[in-house]
């Protein structure tokens, strides 16, 4: 009896030895942060500059679009808040649409510096990021959490670039991090109990800035919060016969899950808790999915190859198919669909169907048709001039 126990003792022992430590680190942060990292690698941002410089579409027409928006002009004014203020959808919006589009405009002038090499726009980014750094103080009212994601998702991507590429200085680069770490990363670290669009997005900004940070705690905090909520987020018929859930939510029986998933009760591969509330909310928790796996890939974990990308893939596939005009079937959502989902395919198609070679015929459509793909005035922006295609 001994003998066997301790055979079994010794051959779970083994056997974690084996599995654990995979299990354990698959999302762990690299041993040194690569820069810039965060949603956008050097490559990409050669390869794309390449592709304009030589007049190559569709990237030389979506640096066009982006270049005649209103984020890459250089008289742009940063209007800065010592407390930005966001109730229920920016009601009211004290600072909020402020907010967030000057630092979509740091990130369009950043992109804009490297492709370009003007570094007029690399002094736009560094004004824009500046001027915040040096007033906010907190975000507050109900949608503080969400509205610093959004932002919070923006500001790294451009730090990560103007801070590793450019050639001139950056005196205030110090004061930017300490307000990604004071200001947004508390406000955003331990997740949310909302709609998973909430924490998708909540941990896109902390996995970005921890990157900007070189912050491995908070890093692999966000990231496992990110597992969590992304299994929550798309179902799969592999889960099984209810949605995947959050524990601290307590969403223990039935009825809580359907509620929660709008009143949908018929669970199909593919499907997202929002997908019966509105196409364009989906739509941010499809991008944010597909930035924390390119964010890790570039990192050096490549989780499109997990439970992630399969995820991401069916959500894709699924959204595209109906936003692409297929009749909706009567149990789905009640046979009517809120569409609009927004410019988010890029990133994730160029991941599955162009790296891993995996057919995706109607995000290909949606994606194709789309182009160029700009921004949500939110948190995303220019991905087809980013990652269309773009085999780095």
């Amino acid at each position: 009896m001994r003998r066997t126990a301790l055979l079994v003792t010794t051959s779970a022992l083994v056997v974690g030895m084996l599995v654990w430590p995979s299990a354990r680190h698959a999302d762990a942060a690299p041993s040194a942060f690569v820069h810039p990292g965060v949603t956008v690698s050097r490559a990409q941002l050669d390869f794309a500059r390449a592709k304009v410089d030589t007049g190559a579409q569709p990237w030389k027409g979506a640096y066009d679009q982006m270049m005649a928006s209103k984020y890459a002009d250089l008289n742009r004014t940063p209007k800065p808040r010592a407390t930005v203020e966001c109730g229920s959808y920016s009601n009211p919006d004290y600072g909020c649409t402020d907010e967030r589009q000057d630092a979509i405009a740091a990130y369009t002038d950043a992109l804009a510096w490297y492709i370009t090499r003007d570094d007029r726009y690399a002094k736009k980014s560094i004004e824009l990021m500046d001027a915040w750094s040096a007033v906010i103080k907190d975000h507050t009212n109900s949608n503080a959490p969400l509205q610093t994601g959004w932002a919070g998702s923006s500001w790294p991507k451009a730090a990560e670039i103007i801070k590793y590429t450019y050639t001139g200085t950056w005196a205030n680069s110090g004061r930017f991090a300490t307000m990604l770490r004071d200001v947004y990363l508390p406000e955003i670290i331990n997740g949310s109990n909302s709609n998973g669009n909430w924490e998708l997005t909540m941990m896109e900004a902390a996995v970005g800035i921890s990157v900007f940070l070189d912050d491995k705690a908070s890093y692999d905090k966000a990231m496992a919060t990110f597992r969590t909520r992304t299994a929550a987020y798309v179902y799969l018929a592999s889960d099984g016969a209810l949605p995947k859930t959050v524990p601290s939510q307590h969403l223990d029986t039935e009825q809580k899950i359907v509620d929660y998933w709008q009143g949908q009760s018929t669970f199909v591969t593919g499907l997202t808790q929002e997908t019966c509330r509105d196409f364009t909310h989906t739509g941010y928790g499809i991008s944010s999915i597909s930035h924390v796996a390119e964010t890790s890939r570039i990192q050096g974990q490549d989780l499109y190859g997990t439970d992630v990308g399969e995820r991401l893939r069916q959500a894709l596939g699924f959204q595209s198919k109906y936003q692409l005009g297929t009749a909706v079937p009567s149990w789905l959502c009640g046979g009517s669909l809120k569409l609009g989902l927004g410019p988010v395919t890029e990133v994730g198609y160029n991941a599955l169907h162009n790296r891993l070679g995996i057919a995706m015929t109607n995000t290909q459509t949606l994606t194709e048709r789309q182009r160029p793909a700009g921004s949500n005035n939110l948190f995303v922006a220019w991905e087809t001039l980013t990652h269309g295609d773009n085999p780095s």
